[in-house]
């Protein structure tokens, strides 16, 4: 009887100091100078690449290792880096902009909040909700995390199908009988994000 009481009490103590001493949390503030966002889009007849400024972001950590992360990236900043002429180059960011793709006027910034977090040897396997034009899908994809003097460098690709976010400009999903005019609902998001505490 003695030896139950003991364990007991051993194991409400145990219960306690884990409660008054949670596994320490740092949250890491992504610096949206030095990150970047390319995105590339691909159609029938070849594709078109640039990149997009993260307004805001955090990442959390647990131990030491990724648990969570919130990012908020400026869509009003879209910009294209393969169209050389000016003229070009400024018709489709605009058109980007347009109720065709993004709506940006409408929706300045698309959101991504992580909800879960699992580590898969020297990378993890992310997903969360990414929000654009008001709708909200999760999504799943690799990524690799390294921490050095004090700061996280953070890589992943990731896939998006556009037709999901009511982006209908082009898509197969929405229009039969494109041809060359087809453009893949299917782009991609080349993330490189620096953050420190």
């Amino acid at each position: 009887m003695k030896y139950l009481l003991s364990l007991v009490l051993a194991v409400l103590f145990a219960g306690n100091t884990m409660a008054n001493n949670p596994a320490p949390m740092a949250e890491m503030k992504v610096d949206v100078e030095k990150s970047q966002v390319e995105w590339v889009g691909r159609k029938v007849t070849g594709k078109h690449n640039g990149y997009i400024t993260l307004k805001a972001g955090n990442l959390e950590m647990k131990d030491g290792t990724l648990s969570g992360g919130h990012f908020v990236m400026d869509m009003t900043t879209i910009v294209n880096l393969d169209l050389e002429d000016p003229g070009y180059n400024k018709k489709l960011v605009d058109h980007l902009n347009s109720d065709d793709f993004f709506s940006v006027a409408s929706y300045p910034t698309s959101e991504f909040k992580i909800t879960h977090v699992s580590k898969e040897d020297d990378s993890y396997r992310v997903r969360g909700d990414l929000t654009i034009k008001g709708k909200t899908h999760s999504i799943e994809f690799p990524a690799t995390v390294e921490l050095k003097d004090g700061k996280m460098m953070a890589q992943a690709e990731i896939t998006v199908d556009r037709a999901k976010y009511d982006v209908k400009y082009g898509s197969g999903s929405f229009f039969k009988g494109l041809g060359d005019k087809l453009i893949y609902d299917d782009f991609t998001l080349k993330v490189n994000l620096v953050a420190s505490e």
